[in-house]
């Protein structure tokens, strides 16, 4: 009987370490579209996003069944309850990204507007998280999970400082308003991603630790 668990928890950690590697290239090639104003690259990005649904709903599957036929408690509750939660923010992860990249088709043709070193390094970290979180999740490294809790600060601070440079581009050129507000939008979505990577790092802890935000929960 244990044996079979464990198959399914194995089956279920390939599975979110499937949706999270669909994520990270989602992210990578939304990133890529848009500082290449890439049309045909956009629309990759947007059609991923029905993979990444599709996915998620195979896992929030594959956690029922776990729930419904092993009645797991303790340790393993805990983590297939946090898969469960991880897989909605991936999800919303991938949204975001896919949101990123229906503002860069709208961009495609546009006279390139500089976008300083704020937007790529926003870009970046964003992706480092993500991909820092997942890691955490397979290594099951408590530390790791914190630093990328942690590192939502500095990706906050990029944010608001590329929201900064582009208000200042809006005052001097009103020609750019409209492709500086898209921009703004672009990097919130960005922001976002951090702010979901944060969450699944705090599940990742939650998995491993029992408390959720400094709370214990079970």
């Amino acid at each position: 009987m244990r044996a079979k668990f464990d198959e399914q928890l194995a089956q279920l950690n390939d599975s979110l370490i499937e949706m999270g590697d669909m994520v990270e290239r989602a992210i990578a090639e939304a990133n890529r579209a848009l500082i290449a104003r890439d049309a045909d690259l956009a629309k990759n990005a947007i059609a991923m996003d029905e993979d990444i649904n599709d996915m998620e709903k195979e896992i929030e599957s594959q956690c029922l069944k776990i729930i419904m036929q092993q009645q797991p408690v303790a340790g393993d509750l805990r983590l297939v309850s946090s898969v469960l939660k991880i897989t909605t923010d991936l999800e919303r992860i991938g949204d975001h990204a896919a949101d990123i990249s229906a503002i860069t088709l709208r961009l495609s043709g546009q006279p390139v507007v500089e976008m300083r070193d704020y937007f790529p390094q926003l870009a970046d970290a964003t992706a480092k998280m993500v991909e820092d979180t997942i890691e955490a999740f397979v290594k099951k490294d408590l530390d790791l999970a914190r630093s990328v809790i942690a590192y939502d600060d500095t990706v906050d601070a990029l944010f608001k400082k590329t929201k900064k440079v582009l208000v200042e581009l809006i005052r001097q050129n009103a020609d750019h308003s409209d492709q500086a507000i898209d921009l703004v939008m672009i990097a919130k979505y960005f922001e976002r991603i951090g702010d979901h990577a944060a969450n699944i790092a705090e599940w990742v802890v939650f998995s491993l630790t029992g408390m959720h935000k400094n709370t214990q929960v079970m």
